[in-house]
């Protein structure tokens, strides 16, 4: 499967985890890493509030190749 959203690489950046992510959005640490690893995928309005608090576009935390329109 190949990987819908940068929230792994972002946090890194940001010099945040996936256990603050959690926290912050009162989500349970699990869910969050599902995110980081792309197994499962936040819905839109996570996917905002994920990008606020990370003070990022919401285009960031997205694989170029989505945002784009291209398909495998």
């Amino acid at each position: 499967m190949e990987d819908i959203n940068r929230i792994k690489v972002v946090l890194v950046e940001r010099k945040k985890t996936s256990k603050w992510l959690a926290e912050s959005l009162g989500k349970n640490p699990a869910t969050v890493s599902k995110w980081c690893t792309n197994t499962s995928q936040p819905d839109l309005s996570t996917l905002t509030r994920i990008a606020q608090l990370l003070d990022v576009d919401i285009k960031d935390l997205l694989n170029s190749r989505m945002t784009e329109g291209e398909s495998k």
